[in-house]
């Protein structure tokens, strides 16, 4: 059964402005994230209900997968529902005395799909070891948007 809440968070020295501009370009998303190879926007200007199509990747392995944005506040918050798992990936910016500090999240309260679980035992190895590696990429994920918003 999948944790109901996975997160990651990390200091970055720059505005939120700046880290906005990273995070809220859902088109570099396969720039940063390990898993997410490519996010194609359906739909301009990006905003609450705007869709996307996902390609994702694990070794060998390519799935695609579907998302809404839910929450879209400027400067603030992101948060897409992926369709095939019921999960919520969100990113927050919050103040901090030297910039800012972004939380990632991954938000499967209600659980995720019995299609999503069944991957996730047979094909992913297993929650447990799926579940480290979602975090490793959060922070791998972080670190890359880090970079990126420090050097704009």
């Amino acid at each position: 059964m999948a944790t109901p809440l996975l997160e990651e968070s990390i200091d970055i020295n720059a505005s939120a402005d700046k880290v906005w501009g990273v995070i809220s370009d859902l088109k570099r998303m396969g720039e940063w994230s390990p898993q997410c190879k490519k996010m194609i926007v359906r739909g301009e200007p990006v905003g609450v209900g705007t869709r996307t199509i996902n390609v994702n990747r694990r070794g060998p392995l390519v799935w695609p997968t579907t998302s809404k944005i839910v929450r879209y506040v400027p400067n603030k918050e992101l948060a897409f529902r992926i369709a095939e798992n019921r999960t919520v990936w969100s990113y927050t910016i919050e103040e901090s005395a030297d910039g800012v500090t972004v939380t990632e999240r991954r938000d499967a309260a209600n659980g995720t799909s019995k299609v999503s679980a069944f991957l996730v035992d047979k094909v992913f190895g297993g929650n447990d070891s799926f579940e480290i590696e979602l975090k490793q990429g959060m922070a791998a994920t972080l670190a890359k948007i880090k970079r990126a918003a420090e050097a704009a």
